[in-house]
């Protein structure tokens, strides 16, 4: 028989069995498509040694007046503003004591301290900087009083505990003195989303109907950037105001503080500064009415050009209005001439009218529906999102899209894989716009960590196909101001689409990458063939080592369902190492290898596992020989 080439459909299909997607990959993890044939995508490194506290769920990039390039950092314990690969804490302060508040009470022979604050309002993981304090008469001096520490249990109303940097001493018998001030940062909130009990537990950004401090939901930060300021709040909680002339040593403030600020907003669920004449919009916001609760289908928006005044009036341009189709308002984002608004059952086109309504609202389709407030993005001016079991597009007009992974990613039998709607909220999307992509990160059932996606899954929209893998990242950003996209996982910030490796440690780590064919008939698939040479067609262009190496194995099989035969059972082997054998031209390619496969169907696969290895696959060729029927 002469050689058979393999040259299959672009992306990765599971909504088939194996032998009806013939023709076509059905596995793989870290590769994607260029122009139709498979490659390992680009490495990571980690951006600086720094590291944050709590897990990420929000990245904004922007650039300040003077050119200082900035980026926003929200984690369910603090906010930081990243300059210069360095994380500074801006996380607002919620309270601040009055002197002589706060007491201390030691234990000899223990670092732990009982600290004593009449409606503190803590919770568990806290933050609070102490100042003012004296020694407690030993080993707890001024000097370990005086500085940031995290609630590690809270007693009761009045109470609760630290661990001190030192052990107490007999002598510690102080309570700190008359002028102790404690300034208690914005409550922290949970890494990954918790069960919820009671009436109305179910509604978004809540723990009870109308909660606004229910730890049900994810912490989850919005921001915009008003100009080279930045405007920010947790899901559910305030709003606050960072200036940047006071430098990244300042914390933000409660927006409500600012001066000449008017009836700003007490709690949001989204913020977005729009494009056009800069308004601040929140949504699922409290009514000017009423500051203690959060009305979820309200939208609310500033006056023109100024982020503090919120009151309505015939001299300027604020105001609100209320969406009528669904329970609340999941998620807004800008694009082009409009601001999408997704609720729990509709999407809704905000636009900018003018004086005397100022913003109107069109519904552009019901019965629509979105996973999570993060699990949008924009390419080449269409918007795409992650609903309940599908995906949907907008661009213009809204479609449910063709996902050769729905049943995968939604219905998959295999429980470990498939989504775990139970932390819906972690799901984020993004771009990668270099490679025509949109990201999904998602929760698995079988994840290793609660607080952490470790799927994804990809739409190529260039040629309109689809691919999945496993990777950890709770954020990720396709900033147009730095180079390549960042990500974020452990407690780091990661630069994606840098060498080949994975470098997230400083220790470059070989990144698994495969894919899968679908079966294949060996001819027409009625007789036996015995294949015994291989023409990979596999470039290694863009690996860092001297000598890049891949597997490529062919799994045969007696008939489809029969399962793969194990090689041993046959003389030779179903796998062969592919080395790059030259450099000059630029073709990076061995010339061919030698298998002994025989079957009826078989199996293409392409895996590397190799520091300083990357490859693209083309399209190979097997010579066949006939083999008997049996």
């Amino acid at each position: 028989m002469p050689l058979q080439k393999l040259l299959l459909k672009p992306g990765v299909n599971r909504e088939n069995t194996r032998y009806t997607s013939e023709g076509g990959w059905y596995e793989c993890d870290k590769i994607r498509f260029r122009q139709g044939t498979p490659e390992k995508i680009g490495g990571w490194t980690q951006q600086s040694d720094y590291r944050f506290l709590g897990t990420c769920r929000g990245l904004l990039n922007w650039v300040t007046l003077d050119g200082t390039d900035l980026m926003g950092v929200g984690t369910n314990l603090k906010y930081y503003v990243e300059r210069g690969t360095v994380f500074n804490d801006i996380t607002p302060i919620r309270l601040t004591t009055t002197a002589g508040d706060v007491t201390f009470t030691a234990v000899s022979g223990s670092a732990t301290i009982t600290v004593t604050d009449t409606d503190h309002d803590a919770i568990v993981n806290d933050f609070v900087t102490f100042s003012g304090a004296v020694s407690l008469g030993g080993n707890i001096t001024a000097d370990v009083l005086n500085k940031e520490y995290q609630v590690v249990s809270v007693v009761d109303a009045n109470t609760y505990t630290i661990t001190a940097t030192a052990t107490a001493n007999a002598s510690d018998t102080g309570n700190g003195g008359a002028s102790v001030v404690g300034a208690y940062q914005v409550n922290t909130g949970p890494a990954a989303q918790l069960p919820l009990t009671g009436w109305g537990a179910g509604t978004w950004g809540f723990g009870a109907w109308g909660d606004t401090f229910g730890l049900g939901s994810l912490r989850i930060w919005n921001h915009a950037n008003f100009g080279e300021d930045l405007i920010y709040g947790p899901r559910g909680g305030g709003i606050y105001y960072w200036d940047k002339t006071s430098g990244v040593s300042t914390r933000g403030v409660a927006l409500a503080d600012l001066a000449g600020a008017s009836d700003a907003p007490t709690f949001q669920n989204n913020i977005i500064v729009s494009d056009v004449s800069r308004f601040v919009l929140c949504f699922g916001v409290n009514p000017i009415t009423d500051t203690t609760e959060i009305d979820p289908m309200l939208i609310r928006w500033s006056d023109q050009e100024d982020a503090g005044n919120w009151t309505p009036s015939v001299t300027n341009q604020a105001g609100d209005l209320r969406l009528s189709t669904g329970n609340e308002i999941v998620a807004a984002r800008q694009q082009r001439q409009e601001i999408l608004v997704w609720t729990d059952a509709a999407l809704y086109s905000l636009q900018y009218l003018g004086p005397p309504y100022v913003w109107g609202a069109q519904s552009l389709g019901e019965n629509i529906s979105i996973i999570g407030p993060n699990a949008i993005a924009t390419a080449a001016n269409v918007t795409y999102w992650m609903g309940n079991g599908k995906f949907y597009r907008y661009d213009g007009r809204v479609q449910t899209m063709r996902c050769d992974l729905r049943q995968f990613i939604f219905q998959n039998p295999d429980n470990d894989l498939t989504i775990d709607l139970s932390q819906n909220q972690q799901v984020y999307a993004s771009t990668v716009e270099a490679f025509n992509e949109v990201w999904w990160f998602y929760c698995s059932n079988g994840r290793p960590s609660v607080d952490s996606p470790d799927r994804y899954v990809v739409y190529n929209y260039a040629e309109d196909i689809w691919y999945y893998g496993s990777l950890e990242r709770t954020a990720w950003l396709d900033t147009k101001i730095r180079d390549t996209p960042f990500a974020t996982y452990a407690n780091r910030l990661v630069q994606h689409e840098v060498g080949v490796d994975d470098d997230s440690t400083g220790t470059p780590a070989a990144i698994n990458a495969y894919i899968t064919s679908t079966e294949i008939d060996i001819g027409d698939g009625h007789n036996f063939a015995f294949i015994y040479r291989v023409l990979p067609d596999v470039t290694f262009r863009g690996s860092t080592t001297a000598s890049p190496t891949a597997v490529m194995t062919l799994q045969p099989m007696q008939n489809s369902g029969s399962g793969y035969n194990n090689p041993a059972s046959v003389a030779g082997s179903a796998s062969a190492s592919i080395v790059r054998t030259a450099t000059v031209p630029i073709e990076e390619f061995t010339g061919q290898v030698y298998t002994r496969v025989r079957g009826r169907q078989i199996s293409l696969k392409m895996e590397s596992t190799g520091l300083g290895t990357t490859w693209q696959l083309g399209a190979p060729r097997i010579d066949i020989k006939p083999d008997g029927r049996r």
